[in-house]
């Protein structure tokens, strides 16, 4: 699914996402995570193996949410729902936790913080369905 321009122009202005994956049992794990864009996926880097891959990696199935500060004109924030599915690859988490922290930390920030990060993970997001409340749903 192509994201919607304003569902991107969200994400490109560096909100942090909260990202639901299911726990063996089938309860929810949520975390908190900095995401990207690349082509029409999302792409979150984690330099550790975290339970949020460890989840992916047995039940593909993912939510993230993303809260603005905007109001609508019924008086409610907006926000931006995306439900999908998930595969990990090993590499390149230095390399996008790098870009994205010129948009969530500034321009001239260097992370990871530490010579030689390891090379971590990369979660790719490919969004099945896009829902809230905002110019990026799919209806009322």
């Amino acid at each position: 699914m192509q994201l919607p321009r304003t569902a991107r122009e969200l994400i490109e202005s560096g909100p942090i996402a909260h990202v639901t994956t299911l726990n063996s049992d089938g309860s929810p794990d949520v975390s908190l995570a900095w995401i990207g864009i690349e082509e029409d996926e999302i792409v979150i880097g984690t330099l550790g193996d975290q339970r949020k891959l460890k989840n992916v990696r047995r039940d593909p199935r993912v939510a993230l949410s993303i809260h603005t500060d905007e109001i609508n004109e019924f008086g409610l924030n907006r926000y931006l729902v995306l439900q999908g599915t998930a595969r990990v690859t090993e590499g390149g988490a230095p390399e996008l936790l790098q870009r994205l922290a010129h948009t969530y930390l500034g321009p001239e920030v260097k992370f990871p913080p530490m010579p030689d990060p390891p090379p971590g993970f990369v979660t790719r997001v490919t969004v099945e369905k896009i829902k809230g409340v905002g110019p990026w749903s799919e209806g009322p």
